[in-house]
């Protein structure tokens, strides 16, 4: 097909379609060209997209359609109808397709962060290249308990809530990268199995699990999560399988962003964790059960809600019309 003849025969159309967006107001005649206009660039689009689905005059119509659809449609859906759908059909959809990846790199990690604690714990002179012994013994005596607490509850778990999250967007949406995620996987078990390390050498290990466990048990599965993402986002683009590379990796990416989203409000109980239960006067082994039981709500969520919506067909993707794969013709 000769494009350059298909936009010179039809460009009058896409033109006054255009033109009646961008109007104020319209007449009754008015509207109903708009939708003739609309079904018939519809049609233009299919017909670009069976040649070269890939090309700027692709996404140029499915840009001025999408214009189009909001004009004589208003507001897709409910607000609440599309929040419902997020959390119970997207967001346990993209968690449950990285329920395994998630595990795996969760077993890395805590490898790693092992492999560290036991370095810095058993090796003579590893201890003494960390600090002197009287700097060591007020990280392990007095620091590491009163970072929980220095600050007011309420502020302190804000702050740990957005450097989490922060981090968690990070492992997700530089996840193409194949590296990215993978660094911030290895600096985090370092930092763990060091701090752990150096309070084992110090015989307060116990005190570290007391610390560590209520948020970290919530805290270090979103960034296994958000690793996951990021890593299936890359694998993507390095396998597509029987998708262009774009395609595949444009689905993925989209799939996937939504589990950066769910980590926000993921990460935002574990911060309320950290800064309420963790230094609260609260016995130890309630400490531990309202980590756990955080834990618990999340895999519940991710296995029932997850595997009913991955059955029932969803991805965590948009929806055909919102991705553009599919237009509205009547």
């Amino acid at each position: 097909m000769d494009v350059d003849a298909f936009i010179a025969v039809h460009r009058s159309d896409w033109q006054r379609l255009d033109d009646l967006v961008r109007r104020r107001r319209l007449d009754g005649a008015e509207a109903d060209e708009l939708l003739v206009l609309y079904q018939r660039v519809s049609t233009h689009l299919s017909i670009i997209r069976s040649v070269d689905p890939e090309s700027a005059l692709s996404g140029a119509l499915s840009t001025r359609l999408s214009r189009a659809r909001t004009r004589f449609t208003g507001a897709r859906s409910h607000f609440m109808e599309d929040v419902a759908q997020f959390f119970v059909f997207s967001l346990p959809a993209a968690f449950y397709r990285v329920r395994w990846l998630t595990v795996v790199i969760g077993a890395v990690f805590l490898g790693v962060a092992a492999l560290y604690g036991f370095w810095v714990a058993a090796t003579p002179g590893v201890i003494g290249a960390l600090g002197t012994d009287e700097a060591l013994r007020r990280y392990v005596e007095e620091d590491f308990i009163d970072y929980y607490s220095e600050n007011p509850a309420a502020s302190f778990a804000g702050l740990v809530w957005t450097n989490n999250a922060w981090i968690a967007l990070q492992a997700v949406a530089f996840g193409v990268t194949g590296i990215w995620p993978a660094v911030i996987l290895y600096q985090n078990a370092q930092g763990v199995g060091m701090a752990a390390g150096t309070m084992a050498a110090y015989d307060r290990l116990d005190v570290f699990f007391l610390y560590i466990l209520p948020h970290g048990f919530m805290e270090l599965t979103a960034i296994f999560i958000a690793t996951a993402a990021g890593l299936r986002i890359f694998w993507a683009w390095v396998a597509p399988g029987r998708r262009l590379r774009s395609v595949a990796l444009a689905e993925e990416g989209r799939s996937l962003i939504t589990v950066a989203l769910g980590l926000v409000l993921v990460l935002l109980v574990s911060g309320l964790v950290e800064g309420f239960v963790t230094p609260s006067g609260l016995p130890p082994w309630l400490r531990l059960t309202i980590g756990l039981l955080v834990l618990a709500g999340y895999w519940a969520y991710t296995l029932v809600l997850g595997r009913r919506a991955v059955t029932a067909g969803h991805r965590g993707d948009l929806g055909v019309v919102d991705r553009g794969d599919a237009v509205i013709t009547a």
